[in-house]
């Protein structure tokens, strides 16, 4: 073989992409449905979060780090985001958004699949939660109870009365009498 065969492979070397996009910031715009879920342990061992202390297992940070690595990995289709964590509560709240929107009838398997197929695991084995659930959990190999229901978003800018003004004068009349109007109140997703 000759020697110097490969001296121009600096020309040929291609930089892999960083598949982690740490700065990637939640933007609920690019996503088509949302979900509040309500996530329990199926078959506790467990009275309170506070209780799983005595496993040496802190579940606040167990969680942040699953959703952390679950959102790298399925940035294409799905978000979680923890929305409620009480040390003194037995469960936990989170908003799944995901890309495209579930057809009717479809929300329960989809939501199932996520839960049981792509989150159980790395709670299960990679933070230790196995510990957390009773025989009959371990046989059937189920982690979470899960209820949920589809967030809705209303349009903000659906009628007159919510439109923004520039100048307050638009808003007197003509004869000069001001009136106290109710108004609806605006929620804003941020």
């Amino acid at each position: 073989m000759i020697e110097n065969f490969f001296a121009d492979y600096k020309n040929y070397i291609v930089v892999p992409e960083d598949d982690k996009h740490v700065d990637e910031v939640y933007d609920p715009k690019n996503y088509a449905a949302y979900y509040i879920l309500t996530l329990s342990i199926f078959d506790s061992r467990l009275t309170t979060w506070k209780d799983a202390s005595k496993f040496e297992i802190d579940v606040e940070k167990s969680i942040k780090t699953v959703f952390r690595d679950f959102n790298q990995k399925q940035r294409e289709k799905y978000h979680l985001q923890l929305l409620e964590f009480d040390r003194f509560k037995n469960y936990f709240i989170v908003a799944l958004s995901a890309k495209t929107k579930f057809n009717p009838g479809e929300e329960n398997e989809r939501i199932s699949y996520v839960i049981d197929r792509i989150l159980t695991n790395p709670f299960y084995v990679g933070q230790g939660w196995f510990n957390f659930i009773g025989e009959k959990g371990k046989v059937a190999r189920k982690l979470f109870c899960c209820s949920y229901k589809e967030y809705v978003v209303e349009e903000l800018n659906h009628s007159k009365r919510e439109q923004k003004y520039e100048n307050i004068s638009e808003l007197i009349p003509k004869n000069g009498e001001i009136k106290l109007i109710k108004g609806s109140l605006k929620r804003e997703i941020r």
